[in-house]
Parts: C-alpha cells; sequence; structure tokens
C-alpha cells in the first residue's frame, strides 16, 4: 500500500488527484492538508511515502516547506506555475505536473514513483526487485511486480509484457516500457524484444532462452548483452 498526502489550498485540486488515485490500487490518501504547516503538524507524528505538493500556497511556499524536512518523503509537484521546474528538480523531487494535467501525465509520474512500503523504513536497502509499475491493458491499470516481468516484446503497434504467471498487452511502444525498467534488471536483447536479466536461463549463440522460450539476440545487441553479463 503506497500511502500520500496531498497538500494544496485549493479543494479542486485534491478532488483531481484524489480522483486519480482512487482510480488506481493500493493507493492510501492519509490526510488532506490544505496548507504546509498542517502538513508539517502531520509530519511529525506519522510517515507517508508520497506527497502531492503544491507550490503557491499561504504561510509558507511549497519549496520552503520541503527544505524544511530533513528526510523527506517523494514528492511530486503539482503545479500552474512552470518557472519553478529547475529549483524542483535540485530539490530531487520526482516529477513536476503541471495544472491541468490528464490522468495519463499523472500515471506516467506515479509511475516513476511507485516504491515499496518499507524502503520508507530502511532507506538504504536495495528494493529494486520489489518495485511496481502500473501497465494500462485492456481498459484496466494493473499494478505490476517488476521481478515478475520475463520479457516484453514487440507486437505491432502494441508490446506484450511477459509475466511469470499471465501476460499483458498495453498500446505503447517497447521504447516507451523500456523507460519504465531499470537497466539494472532489463536489458534490450532485440530490437523486438527486452529481457529481464532475473529469469535468463540459457544463453546459447545468439538466443536466450527463458522458461523453454527462445528469445533472439540481435547482432547490433549482442556484445552490449554480454558486456552487461559479464560474459
Amino acid at each position: 500500500m503506497i500511502t500520500y498526502l496531498i497538500i494544496d489550498d485549493e479543494p479542486i485540486a485534491h478532488d483531481i488527484v484524489k480522483g486519480y488515485c482512487d482510480m488506481l490500487p493500493n493507493m492510501k490518501l492519509m490526510k488532506h492538508c490544505y496548507d504546509a504547516l498542517e502538513a508539517l503538524e502531520y509530519l511529525r507524528k506519522h510517515t507517508v511515502h508520497l506527497i502531492f505538493l503544491d507550490l503557491n500556497m499561504p504561510k509558507l511556499k511549497g519549496f520552503e516547506f520541503l527544505k524544511t524536512l530533513s528526510v523527506p518523503p517523494k514528492v511530486i509537484v503539482t503545479t500552474a506555475y512552470q518557472e519553478h521546474a529547475l529549483e524542483g528538480y535540485e530539490l530531487n523531487i520526482i516529477d513536476y505536473l503541471l495544472k491541468p494535467f490528464s490522468f495519463e501525465r499523472f500515471l506516467k509520474a506515479l509511475n516513476k514513483a511507485t516504491l515499496p512500503v518499507n524502503e520508507v523504513l530502511n532507506p538504504k536497502i536495495d528494493l529494486t526487485e520489489d518495485e511496481r509499475i502500473f501497465l494500462y491493458s485492456d481498459k484496466k491499470h494493473y499494478q505490476v511486480k517488476v521481478s515478475d516481468i520475463k520479457y516484453v516484446e514487440a507486437a505491432g503497434n502494441y508490446t506484450k509484457v511477459v509475466l511469470i504467471k499471465s501476460q499483458l498487452i498495453v498500446r505503447e511502444k517497447l521504447s516507451n516500457v523500456l523507460n519504465l525498467l531499470s537497466p539494472d534488471m532489463f536489458i534490450q536483447v532485440h530490437k523486438s524484444f527486452i529481457v529481464a536479466k532475473l529469469h535468463i536461463e540459457i544463453i546459447e549463440g545468439n538466443r536466450i532462452i527463458i522458461q523453454g522460450q527462445q528469445i533472439p539476440i540481435g547482432r547490433m545487441y549482442k556484445e552490449k548483452v554480454l558486456s552487461s553479463l559479464d560474459l
């Protein structure tokens, strides 16, 4: 479960963010905060995984609030002001959403911010294999454990994501799916295939075998594949 705060002085902004989050599994709103001081009071006694933060608020501005936090949660900025983006990234925010933003743009930001629940308890632990991403398939948003992905295959205007127990067909380019995946865990081995290093069983000549499935290694990719796997 990903817990979150909405910090914004506009009630309609709360409604939009909560409405988007309610469309997704495992998102739990902990508190509506209508100014940064209210959020500071809450965070003195509680922790959350994610904050949706407005910038132009009374009493204490968004980035000034963020600078007061010694160990801030992950932050997605939601604002109508584009000119503060650079400062935001210097403060290690996850993404910068300009109002009004679509659900698709919101989902892209959330994919960047998705994190395992216990990362907050011990942020030094590498929990990459427990990360989740959202994939849109058959008019539904599926939360997928990244380590369950065996390989990804281009399929015309779609991409097939093959999981341990199932598969999803998503209307995305292969390159867009690759951007969601950690290069430490996945590698593109062919113009039409991405494989999970974790699930590789055999490499033989110009092919990779994952649970009986043969996946070709493209000629232009072979050197990079072998180097990535220290072969």
